[in-house]
């Protein structure tokens, strides 16, 4: 009993190393005057509606050219889908924009699309996920000293995630012919509900298997 009680605690105590799926946003309307665009996520038990504001240059909502090519580089070891619609926003003129979200997520994703020598920042810690080549070519980010933002070396094509809970998230980029993104989640920040975060469902998941290593050992 008390290896069992081991490897449960062991395995509670690892850090996660696996994917999970992301839910990545439907937009579905612009705002009069173009002055934004509004859609939602949905995941497996919860819809959260997604609204961005400020400057942009168009919006694909329904139609339109298929951006997210090489999956590879919208993909990583904490986000195992890329962005399967067309769904993208658009932007080429700098300033600031918000993405406000319906409650609040967790660590909430941006897939990002040619962002060439572009300067951003949100603000909040970020962390790349991933990057490599894409519709438009090869490029990285180089993340600021402060870790809030990055700036696009050649065409930066991938996904950064955003550190804490958010109902909204501000930032500022610099103006570009157009570098497109789209939003994302893996989860909501709800505790009240007693439901895991997909991280804590496969620790628990990993727990029970190292339960039954065990076992088939004795």
């Amino acid at each position: 009993m008390r290896l069992i009680t081991t490897a449960l605690v062991a395995a509670l105590a690892a850090p996660a190393a696996f994917a999970a799926p992301a839910y990545w946003t439907d937009w579905t309307s612009e705002m009069s005057s173009a002055s934004g665009v509004t859609g939602s996520i949905t995941t497996g038990t919860d819809t959260v509606g997604v609204t961005f504001t400020g400057l942009y240059s168009f919006a694909q909502l329904s139609g339109g050219t298929f951006y997210w090519t090489n999956p590879a580089t919208y993909t990583s070891a904490t986000v195992d889908n890329a962005p399967a619609t067309v769904d993208l926003i658009g932007l080429n003129r700098g300033g600031a924009k918000t993405i406000t979200f319906s409650q609040s997520v967790h660590n909430p994703l941006i897939a990002l699309t040619s962002w060439n020598g572009n300067v951003v920042d949100f603000g909040a810690p970020i962390t790349v996920l991933s990057e490599g080549c894409g519709y438009w070519g090869c490029g990285t980010a180089l993340v600021n000293a402060g870790g809030t933002g990055f700036t696009g070396s050649g065409e930066m094509h991938g996904v950064i995630e955003l550190l804490g809970d958010f109902t909204s998230i501000t930032f500022t980029d610099t103006s570009e012919h157009w570098h497109g993104f789209t939003v994302g989640i893996q989860g909501i920040a709800d505790p009240g509900t007693g439901v895991p975060e997909p991280a804590s469902l496969a620790l628990i998941g990993g727990a029970l298997a190292a339960l039954a290593v065990v076992r088939r050992k004795r």
